[in-house]
């Protein structure tokens, strides 16, 4: 994630959008949610429906169909769909591609950015990230997934796990070993792999949560890519994903965030005409703390997205930086994680039902602290980075 100069965004232009994104949260996504985990995917036309909303684009170039904007902007964009949409489903599937394709945009010559961005962006196509591997996730220096160069091609072969859209995708910008004879980070690239091209078999996983994001099983036998698709140097693969995480950690920091504030709302809508006793819940001492409680979280993480957010606005994301946002990503899903909890338990046995908004945050918050690096990698992460 490279420093950019912050885009023009006025409050006006921040106001219109974060309308427009609670508007297509609570019109859109929010009434269909239960349907659509119950089919387990999400309707390809909501791609489209949010491409004309401009909520695909944002944050990507003018010429390659984005709209540019800023840290800040983005984070609340993922804050209020993730608090008025109440489904990190609906996210991963509909956003999955801000995984994907921000290596395309760091690394990719402009013959490879026009053809795999502007599709995707129109919500036509769909884009994946392949790294985690059935022996290891944030191990990635470890990955086994091999591309041997053939002539003008690449020759893939080995397998990937838990891809996000991995059904659906186009486009998978997939982490291969191009040295053979090499072992830990040195030898690893990026390829921007067409998933029409033969040798690709995918397989459906089951999973807690995020029941409407399709998740997959990617097997490659010998996939033949031309040569024109490797993103940047050959080699220079390690640098480029590690650079790529730290975005990732950010947008799913906000998100978490946006899901914290929506069990909150929630418990305190059932808090104020839930009676007991006969009195609201409300009335008790014991529910009021409970609430504060979560206040108390969700204010302090959004005091942290804001002030990280604007670091990468002015362009400070050195060591220092990037530790704060690994400490940040297991503070925001453990605050998260606690507003879950604390909401379902002030719903009672309504809060054990499928169809209220913190039973399914509250499957979904696991995914939430493992993706993107699980605590524990954070963790060391931000000790090397800060020095210690």
């Amino acid at each position: 994630m490279n420093p950019q100069p912050t885009p023009d965004f006025s409050a006006e232009d921040r106001s219109a959008l974060l309308d427009t994104v609670k508007r297509f949260a609570t019109q859109v996504i929010a009434p269909n949610v239960n349907a659509w985990e119950e089919a387990g995917e999400v309707p390809r036309a909501l791609y489209t429906q949010a491409a004309e909303l401009g909520l695909l684009g944002l944050g990507y170039p003018e010429a390659l169909g984005g709209t540019p904007a800023p840290w800040s902007v983005r984070n609340a964009m993922s804050q209020t769909l993730a608090r008025w949409g109440g489904s990190g489903g609906v996210m991963a599937s509909l956003f999955s591609h801000n995984i994907g394709l921000p290596p395309v945009l760091a690394h990719g010559t402009a013959e490879q950015q026009a053809q795999i961005v502007p599709p995707v962006l129109r919500g036509e196509q769909i884009a994946a990230l392949g790294i985690t591997e059935p022996g290891g996730g944030s191990d990635v220096a470890g990955l086994r997934c091999t591309a041997r160069l053939d002539g003008g091609d690449y020759v893939i072969d080995g397998e990937k796990v838990f891809i996000t859209s991995g059904m659906r995708c186009d486009w998978i910008t997939l982490a291969v070993r191009t040295d053979l004879k090499s072992k830990g980070a040195s030898g690893l690239s990026l390829i921007a792999v067409p998933c029409d091209a033969k040798g690709l078999s995918r397989t459906p996983l089951q999973k807690m949560g995020w029941l409407c994001s399709d998740t997959a099983h990617l097997r490659f036998n010998g996939l033949r890519v031309p040569a024109r698709y490797r993103l940047g140097e050959e080699g220079a693969g390690f640098r480029m994903i590690m650079g790529n995480f730290n975005g990732e950690r950010l947008a799913l920091a906000a998100m978490a965030l946006g899901f914290s504030e929506a069990c909150y709302d929630e418990a305190l809508a059932w808090a104020r005409q839930r009676q007991t006793f006969g009195a609201p819940l409300i009335e008790r001492q014991v529910i009021r703390h409970k609430l504060m409680d979560m206040q108390m979280r969700i204010a302090s993480t959004q005091t942290w997205v804001d002030a990280l957010g604007a670091r990468a606005d002015a362009g400070d994301q050195g060591p220092e930086w990037v530790g704060h946002v690994c400490l940040l990503k297991n503070h925001a899903t453990q605050t998260m994680q606690f507003c879950a909890d604390t909401a379902v338990q002030i719903l009672g046995g309504m809060g054990f039902m499928r169809g209220t908004v913190s039973e399914r945050v509250y499957r979904e918050v696991k995914v939430m602290m493992i993706g993107g690096g699980a605590e524990e990698i954070m963790k060391e992460l931000a000790a090397r980075q800060l020095g210690l």
